[in-house]
C-alpha cells in the first residue's frame, strides 16, 4: 500500500512540500498556509488524478465483468470467489454502494467489451475485425479525461440503444436505415460530451432521454406508456406505528407534482426576486416560515387534498399558479414535432399529451429560427413582458451560467445591456436567463455577459476572460430537428 507521501508526490503543487512521513493533519497544516490559487489548484490536481484512478478501478470491474459471464457458471471469476456477481464482488472489494458498483460494472463492460477481446489470460488468437459501436464518442472521452464513469453511464443508459427500424419499412424509403440510426446515436453522444464539463450526470441523463426521445417517436409512446403504468401510490404502516406512503410517478405527474411544489416552495429554493409587492411579502413570509421544505411540501400538498377542484390557486400558490408548460415545435409547413418537452428541466413528453394540454389550457405562438431564437418583441420599457419571458424560457431551457441546471421558472431576465448606461432595449435578444444566485453574483461580482448579433453568449468574468455560455443540447435537438448542426465549441480564452 503506497504511503500518504507517495501519494501527495502525483499531485505537483504538494509535491516537495511535505516531508517523508508526512500524514493527513501535516498535509492539512500546510494547505492551510498556502495561497488560495494552490488550494484550487490541488483539487484540480486530485480530480485529475481520481479520474485517472476512476479509469484503471473501471477497467478492472469491467475486466470482472467479463470473467464472470453466466455462461461460465461457478468457474466464473465473481463465483469462484463465493459472490453472486461482478457488482457484488466489486462492491466487497470497493466499499462503495451497490448502486455505484452497479455503475463501475456497465461502464468498465462498454470500456473494455470489443467483442473480440479474451475474456481470460489465455494468448489471444487473431480476431476478426470488430465494429465500432455508436457510443465510441463516450469511450474516447472517458479515456481522454473528459468525462467520467458517471457522466458516461449517464449519457448511455438516457440514449438507450439505437432504435431499429422495420427493413420493409427501411426498403420502402420510409424510415431511416439501421446504419443511419446508429449514426445520429453517435452524433447525439458527440453532442452530449460537449456539453459534459457543464453539466451534471442527472441533467446529461435527462438530456440523453430526451434526445432519445426526438430520434424515436414511436418507441417514445411506448416507453411512455410502460413508465405510465408503473405509477403507484401507497400506504403502509411503519414498525414505530407512524403511517407511511411511497409513490411512483409517471412522467406527466412527475412533471405537474415538481411544478406545483416549485410553484409553493420557490422562494425558499431561491426562486426570482423580480416579484410584485404581494408576492414579495409572502415570499418573505414563507422564509421566515419555521417549517422545514419536506414539512410544507406535506402540507402543501394535504391542502390541495382537502380543496380539490375548488382550491383557491392564489391562496396556495401565489401570483404564479402551478401549471406545467410543454413546448412543441411546429415547422413552417404546419407540421409538428411527434415529441414535446417541457419548458422545466427539458423532459420529453408524447405529442399527444401536448394536444391534450392544449385543448385544456390554450398555447402561445412563439416564432423562432434554427437555433431557437425568437423574434424580437422587445419594448421600450424596463422589465420583460411575460411573453417575452415565455420567448427566452423557451430559447434557453434554464439558467445560461456554465453548470447551473436550475429549470426557466426558478430564473430572472438579465439584461446584458445595461438600462441606463449601455441604453439598453429591454429585446429577447439581449436578454438571457440566469437563476437567482447567478444574477446577483454577475451584477454584484464584476461579471458582465456580451453577445454579437444572434451568436454565441460569452460571459467574461472579473479578470477579463471570455467562457462559452453553451444552450443545452436538447433544444439544438428540438429546434433543428434530428440531425442538429454541430456545436461551435468556445475554450475559456
Amino acid at each position: 500500500m503506497a504511503a500518504f507521501t507517495d501519494v501527495a508526490a502525483l499531485i505537483p503543487t504538494l509535491r516537495g512540500r511535505l516531508r517523508d512521513g508526512a500524514d493527513a493533519d501535516l498535509a492539512r497544516a500546510s494547505m492551510m498556509a498556502m495561497t488560495d490559487a494552490d488550494v484550487v489548484r490541488i483539487l484540480e490536481e486530485t480530480a485529475s488524478l481520481a479520474h485517472e484512478v476512476e479509469q484503471i478501478q473501471v477497467m478492472a470491474a469491467g475486466i470482472i465483468a467479463l470473467r464472470s459471464k453466466r455462461e461460465r457458471g461457478h468457474s466464473g471469476l465473481s463465483a469462484s470467489r463465493g459472490h453472486r456477481s461482478a457488482a457484488a464482488l466489486v462492491q466487497n472489494v470497493t466499499g462503495s454502494t451497490k448502486a455505484d458498483a452497479d455503475r463501475q460494472v456497465r461502464v468498465g463492460e462498454a470500456l473494455v467489451d470489443d467483442g473480440a477481446a479474451p475474456a481470460d489470460p489465455a494468448p489471444a488468437r487473431e480476431a476478426l475485425p470488430v465494429a465500432v459501436p455508436w457510443f465510441q464518442p463516450l469511450r474516447d472521452a472517458l479515456r481522454d479525461d473528459h468525462l467520467t464513469a458517471a457522466q458516461f453511464d449517464a449519457i448511455r443508459r438516457g440514449l438507450g440503444e439505437p432504435a431499429e427500424q422495420p427493413h420493409d419499412r427501411a426498403d420502402a424509403g420510409g424510415g431511416a436505415t439501421d446504419e443511419e440510426q446508429r449514426v445520429r446515436w453517435t452524433r447525439a453522444a458527440e453532442h452530449l460530451v460537449c456539453d459534459a464539463s457543464h453539466r451534471t450526470a442527472e441533467e446529461l441523463w435527462q438530456q440523453a432521454r430526451t434526445i432519445r426521445d426526438m430520434l424515436d417517436p414511436e418507441g417514445a409512446e411506448a416507453r411512455f406508456m410502460e413508465r405510465f403504468e408503473k405509477r403507484s401510490f401507497r400506504t403502509y404502516r411503519a414498525q414505530d406505528g407512524q403511517k407511511r406512503a411511497t409513490m411512483v410517478l409517471d412522467d406527466e405527474g412527475d412533471l405537474f407534482l415538481e411544478t406545483v411544489l416549485a410553484a409553493a416552495l420557490r422562494p425558499r429554493r431561491g426562486g426570482p426576486r423580480f416579484v410584485d409587492p404581494e408576492e414579495k411579502a409572502r415570499a418573505a413570509s414563507l422564509s421566515e416560515d419555521p417549517r422545514t421544505n419536506d414539512q410544507l411540501a406535506y402540507d402543501l400538498i394535504l391542502d390541495m387534498l382537502r380543496a380539490g377542484t375548488l382550491a383557491d390557486a392564489e391562496s396556495v400558490f401565489g401570483t404564479r399558479q402551478a401549471g406545467v408548460r410543454l413546448v412543441q415545435t411546429v415547422n413552417a409547413v404546419g407540421v409538428r414535432s411527434a415529441v414535446a418537452h417541457s419548458e422545466d428541466h427539458l423532459i420529453s413528453v408524447p405529442a399527444s399529451i401536448a394536444e391534450q394540454r392544449g385543448c385544456d389550457s390554450g398555447f402561445v405562438a412563439v416564432t423562432v429560427d434554427s437555433c431557437g431564437n425568437p423574434l424580437d418583441v422587445g419594448r421600450e420599457q424596463r422589465l420583460f413582458t411575460p411573453r417575452q419571458r415565455i420567448a427566452l424560457a423557451i430559447r434557453d431551457g434554464g439558467c445560461r451560467w456554465d453548470g447551473c441546471d436550475r429549470p426557466a421558472s426558478y430564473c430572472e431576465a438579465h439584461h446584458i445591456d445595461e438600462w441606463k448606461r449601455d441604453r439598453g432595449r429591454t429585446d429577447i435578444d439581449r436578454g438571457i436567463l440566469l437563476c437567482r444566485y447567478h444574477h446577483m453574483a454577475l451584477h454584484h461580482g464584476g461579471w458582465r455577459i456580451a453577445r454579437e448579433g444572434r451568436g454565441d453568449f460569452t460571459l467574461q468574468d472579473p479578470a477579463g476572460d471570455e467562457h462559452a455560455m453553451r444552450p443545452r443540447t436538447v433544444l439544438s435537438y428540438a429546434f433543428g430537428g434530428i440531425d442538429p448542426p454541430p456545436k461551435r465549441i468556445r475554450s475559456a480564452v
